[in-house]
């Protein structure tokens, strides 16, 4: 399988050196899951994206520090994009940034949260256990650094995930949509890294919690497994 990353964001440069970039954690986690991927990689936040929406069979666009909100050429062209592949039924999965830009692009709203940042380790209900969540969950716990989330659905879309803090933690649009607020692609160390790196804009609440729960295990190999076999049934249709 094809897969194209659309890469929305890089690692700061003081963090970079032992964590390297956006695009190596997804490989790392990715070939974990899936060694027999081909992954071709496309930095949309630098304004380099696929040629066309099919030469790959399905992609999945990351987080970024940018807002989907927010009025920037690199933005406005992954809007189009990613309205591109849900015409086309092509699949795609959006996680953090991506998850809030399916929302957006397909009529929902996102916005800053009243509950401020979500950082450290979310632990998310899962509402629906679908086919494709293999070795099924009540709940997942993932590394989260959010300071905006949906808060208006899009026509149509199914809340799979949610807690307290991000009522709409996943969704799924359609057989070929699915957004996942949280990152499966993060360590718990690189997690507390972003986090302290943005200690001084996180309310002292949210970032003592966040410190506090990064003693618990993540389920990011697990939840991407689950976006994998989403994305095979997708094709499989």
């Amino acid at each position: 399988m094809k897969l194209g990353i659309l890469l929305c964001d890089h690692v700061q440069a003081a963090l970079q050196q032992k964590f390297g970039d956006y695009r190596d954690m997804f490989a790392q986690l990715l070939y974990q899951c899936d060694s027999s991927l081909e992954l071709h990689y496309y930095c949309v936040v630098d304004g380099h994206f696929p040629d066309n929406i099919d030469v790959c069979d399905a992609y999945m666009a990351s987080g970024s520090k940018a807002s989907v909100n927010d009025d920037l050429p690199w933005v406005n062209a992954l809007e189009r994009f990613v309205w591109q592949l849900f015409l086309a039924d092509k699949p795609f999965v959006g996680v953090c940034f991506g998850h809030q830009l399916i929302a957006k692009t397909l009529g929902g709203k996102v916005a800053q949260s009243d509950k401020g940042w979500g950082v450290g380790i979310a632990t998310t209900k899962v509402h629906t256990n679908k086919p494709w969540m293999q070795h099924k969950k009540t709940q997942i716990k993932l590394v989260v650094s959010h300071q905006e989330q949906i808060c208006q659905l899009p026509p149509a879309a199914e809340v799979l995930m949610g807690n307290d803090f991000c009522p709409y933690a996943m969704i799924q649009v359609g057989h070929h949509f699915i957004g996942l607020q949280g990152h499966p692609e993060f360590s718990r160390t690189y997690g507390k890294a972003i986090m302290q790196s943005r200690k001084a804009i996180i309310a002292e609440t949210n970032y003592a919690q966040g410190l506090d729960s990064l003693s618990q295990q993540v389920d990011g190999k697990l939840v991407m497994a689950w976006l994998l076999n989403f994305i095979q049934q997708a094709i499989a249709r």
